[in-house]
């Protein structure tokens, strides 16, 4: 497994965790879907308690653009990319 595929695990992990997903595993979450709306369904409370553990557990700010954000946080694919990224910086 890469790097990339432990990061992506783990924020699985991270976001079930997180936000108390019940009767989830990290196995039902498909990387490359979208964590809102469709895919895992999250809503924009979720978002905001997801913004706020992954500052406090990886130390990276979101951004004060929205569109940016979406990006960010469209898929565990895109964060995980956001993370990496942001820790390398």
């Amino acid at each position: 497994m890469s790097t990339h595929e432990d990061l992506e695990l783990e924020l699985k992990r991270f976001i079930i965790e997180a936000l108390m997903l019940e009767d989830v595993t990290p196995a039902d979450i498909d990387a490359a879907a979208p964590l809102f709306s469709e895919g895992l369904g999250l809503d924009s409370i979720d978002s905001l308690d997801l913004a706020m553990a992954i500052e406090e557990r990886y130390g990276v700010q979101g951004s004060t653009d929205t569109g940016e954000n979406r990006r960010r946080f469209a898929s565990v694919r895109a964060l995980a990319e956001f993370v990496a990224v942001s820790r390398t910086r």
